[in-house]
């Protein structure tokens, strides 16, 4: 399970995912080069021919290719989301999956739209299939938001099948089907006129997902594309947005102690003990300005109890492609699980030093291609620091 969303912003788009994955699933974040095309490219569970990459700057469990989410030199962002319909994707043979397509999509387009025909077209070509999950067999269906400085792509997929809404202002998705018969790009077998709600599973509560665009729909409906406002957001624990860079350390929202009979406790940022906890988080800004800096903020483990660390694609950390360092902070996520008012305490050493890292950063970020590779060589002793402090 997880959350994406995006809202447009003057001269680019903002965009945001948290990724949620089995809690002891390590994820890392990785810069990939450009790579000429030719030959044939090994993905999860098939072999296609490889055109070639784009840069890309993304996050992924260390078992899968493919990436949750990641941004490419283009400024295209791609984040997926497991979606139930009622077409059983344990019936389909190994394919691709879905973190395959959010991978392959950054690699091949140079816009969002483009990004929609590679990822559509490799899923006609090819199909989904084969389990996304390392230690038992679970295939899904994806949704997808693929968002550049110009706007975003709803895309929804069951099987082959497909549809796509286009949304200039930005979206949020999560673990459903959203689309209805306001839709613009479709497969050949959906019919016009088609609702996709008659592709949901009607087993599948929708509360599982409705929670949680209760929480990131109005970011994205405010209009207010400030990234750390989006950081606050992917740290909603069912009741607010919180934890902002540069906040009061001492406002703390505590997780939710578990899952009610209504699916609350299913949160933004996740805590369903033994089954789903948010593994890694995203926040890149998609500037129209080719020569402004690219800009984004990764977070390894749940984001109540990481930091987000700036980045200048392609320079980031190398301490964040470790999955030594991925179990530090799925450590500090066990903590506060066990005793929710060990937050305080987490983020009494962590949120200065986000915070100084942040204000770091946008200095850096109106210097030179110098002074910012400078700052992300530098970007991570703080942080180790805080957590050997902690204890982990």
């Amino acid at each position: 399970m997880c959350d994406t969303f995006c809202v447009a912003r003057p001269g680019g788009m903002l965009f945001a995912k948290n990724s949620d994955r089995p809690p002891t699933e390590a994820q890392v974040v990785e810069a990939h080069p450009a790579r000429p095309g030719g030959g044939r490219l090994a993905t999860q569970y098939l072999t296609v021919d490889d055109p070639g990459a784009r840069a890309v700057l993304g996050s992924r469990p260390t078992w899968l290719w493919g990436l949750e989410h990641g941004v490419n030199d283009a400024r295209v962002a791609i984040g997926n989301e497991k979606i139930w319909t009622t077409r059983d994707p344990r019936e389909a043979p190994p394919a691709l999956i879905g973190m395959d397509l959010v991978r392959l999509g950054l690699e091949r387009a140079g816009t969002a739209e483009e990004a929609l025909r590679v990822v559509t077209s490799l899923l006609e070509a090819h199909g989904q299939g084969g389990s996304c999950e390392a230690d038992h067999d679970e295939p899904y269906w994806s949704s997808f938001l693929l968002a550049d400085p110009t706007g975003a792509w709803i895309l929804e997929t069951s099987g082959r099948s497909w549809a796509a809404r286009h949304q200039p202002a930005g979206a949020a998705i999560s673990n459903r089907v959203i689309l209805d018969d306001r839709w613009d790009l479709a497969s050949a077998d959906v019919a016009a006129g088609s609702d996709l709600q008659s592709w949901r599973d009607p087993a599948a509560p929708t509360e599982i997902a409705d929670h949680r665009l209760a929480a990131t729909v109005p970011f994205v409906a405010g209009a207010r594309a400030d990234p750390r406002l989006a950081v606050a957001t992917l740290r909603h624990h069912g009741t607010r947005p919180w934890g902002a860079p540069g906040a009061d350390p001492g406002d703390v929202c505590p997780p939710p102690a578990g899952v009610a009979p209504d699916w609350t406790g299913i949160t933004v940022c996740m805590h369903v003990r033994g089954y789903q906890a948010t593994t890694a988080a995203m926040v890149a800004d998609l500037d129209a300005d080719p020569d402004a800096p690219a800009r984004a903020w990764v977070a390894l483990g749940s984001p109540c109890a990481s930091v987000f660390v700036p980045v200048f694609p392609p320079l980031v950390p190398a301490a964040l492609a470790s999955e030594a360092t991925w179990w530090r902070f799925a450590r500090l996520r066990d903590r506060v699980e066990v005793d929710p008012d060990a937050l305080g305490a987490v983020r009494a050493v962590l949120a200065p030093v986000e915070a100084e890292l942040w204000d770091g950063a946008d200095a850096a970020a109106g210097g030179t291609d110098a002074a910012r590779a400078r700052f992300v060589r530098e970007a991570w002793a703080p942080v180790a620091d805080a957590l050997d402090r902690l204890g982990v």
